[in-house]
């Protein structure tokens, strides 16, 4: 993914900080040259770096240690904060405060708007709102098809007239549709570069259409020119924010962050890979969080949220502490997990397990083991899936045969329901207070990580 290497090298930065004896002038001078190095790499603007590295040395070096910190993890807390601050601290939510609420999406073509526009729409559908799109661009031959293959795909309606030049009579000729929608995202034309006839179409739009958010699409691998496109864009049609694309490829992304930075628009959604649901909100502290491999709690309940409702999740709660667990639990379990994304992100934002570095290699093998069980609980009947005892080796042939799977992957599958069962036993029994607490004490995990050394 984008940024990896960022990450790598921050993790690897913070670990020489963890072994570190003593913490003094030269450990921070060390630090603040691995900081400058990482950042650079990953295309972020030489004058934010130099900005960003000062602030972490002038802290470290003049302010004093916090009580209940050690030096060391202060250190670590200094870089946390000035990483976080560069890339927008608190961050900033979309808020739909009226009907319809108006974004428009603007950028130079090839940035990713019209895929952008699905992912949004799909976005604020998950979130119990009306969601429409509007095809205004006019110059891309697909892009009327592009959307409305999307928008279909998602079951949104789509406005739009193929062939028209005009975008602004496109968008008045639904005007009134529209008003019904609680969001209406307006997918506009871009070129490849800031030429004055789009200048003048996207202002024409934008004096039509008055959104109450006009978002900028930058495309994670255009490096240094970021800057220049964010400032005219900015200037042509009052940018409110940014969607950044693409951040799942091999892309450095540095350059599109720091455009933010540079320019003061926040950034406030990530595309994280091609499927229409990978588009999160950017939340700079759990960002940072990942980057540094301290994981982001946040990310991962809003992920689980969307898996598994409430009350799902309450009913298998239940039978879980009765003790009352089969391969049906087993099965909605693994079918959540698929839900929230591949395990090779998940464990991005499991605090702690961004620091082991496990291997990609190693986190795909298992990938591939959720798929083969969830193909062998498919071929399985009610009854075998109540009552996993019943299977002996006729039945597991039978289900080898008709998953396409082979005898060891279900003895493998039942050996995994079988030390998820002695969990169950462990927790049978626990009164819902213990739950509780428990619960509590998970949830104060939700703010900045701890940061803790041995």
């Amino acid at each position: 993914m984008v940024l990896d290497k960022l990450g790598d090298s921050l993790k690897s930065t913070l670990k020489k900080i963890a072994s570190a004896v003593f913490v003094d002038e030269k450990l921070v001078n060390e630090l603040v040259k691995e900081i400058q190095r990482a950042l650079l790499q990953a295309d972020v603007n030489v004058k934010l770096v130099f900005s960003i590295s000062e602030k972490i040395k002038q802290r470290i070096l003049k302010e004093e240690t916090p009580k209940g910190l050690t030096k060391r993890e202060y250190l670590v807390t200094v870089v946390y904060e000035e990483l976080t601050e560069f890339l927008g601290g608190e961050g900033q939510k979309i808020e739909i405060s009226k009907k319809p609420y108006k974004i428009m999406l603007v950028g130079l073509f090839g940035s990713g708007k019209t895929t952008t526009a699905g992912k949004l729409a799909k976005f604020f559908q998950k979130r119990g709102l009306k969601a429409a799109v509007v095809q205004t661009d006019t110059w891309r031959p697909a892009a009327y098809d592009q959307l409305k293959q999307t928008a279909e795909k998602i079951n949104v309606p789509m406005f739009g007239i193929k062939g028209s030049k005009d975008p602004v009579e496109i968008y008045s000729g639904y005007e009134k549709e529209l008003e019904k929608f609680d969001v209406v995202i307006v997918d506009s034309a871009g070129r490849d570069a800031l030429s004055e006839d789009l200048i003048e179409e996207l202002n024409q739009l934008n004096i039509r259409v008055n959104p109450d958010e006009t978002l900028l699409v930058l495309s994670a691998d255009i490096g240094q020119a970021a800057e220049k496109q964010a400032t005219a864009f900015s200037e042509t049609c009052n940018v409110t924010g940014v969607i950044i694309t693409k951040l799942d490829g091999t892309a450095k992304g540095g350059g599109a962050l720091s455009a933010c930075a540079v320019t003061g628009s926040p950034v406030k959604f990530i595309g994280v890979g091609e499927k229409v649901d990978a588009l999160e909100e950017f939340k700079p502290k759990g960002f940072v969080g990942r980057l540094l491999g301290m994981g982001d709690i946040e990310a991962l309940l809003d992920k689980a949220k969307e898996a598994m409702s409430e009350d799902e999740a309450k009913d298998l709660g239940k039978r879980f502490l009765s003790g009352d667990y089969n391969l049906i639990d087993l099965y909605e379990q693994m079918s959540a997990m698929k839900k929230m994304g591949p395990l090779t992100k998940l464990v991005d934002m499991i605090p702690g397990m961004g620091q082991i570095q496990l291997p990609k290699e190693a986190l795909l093998v298992q990938e591939e083991k959720l798929k083969k069980w969830r193909y062998v609980m498919d071929s399985c009947t009610k009854h075998e899936l109540e009552n996993p005892e019943t299977l002996g080796s006729s039945r597991i042939d039978r289900i080898a045969k008709g998953s396409g799977t082979s005898p060891s992957d279900i003895r493998e599958l039942l050996k995994q329901y079988k030390m998820s069962k002695k969990m169950v036993k462990m927790f049978k029994g626990s009164s819902e207070k213990n739950m509780e607490k428990m619960m509590k004490r998970m949830g104060g995990m939700k703010g900045m990580p701890q940061f803790r050394f041995k």
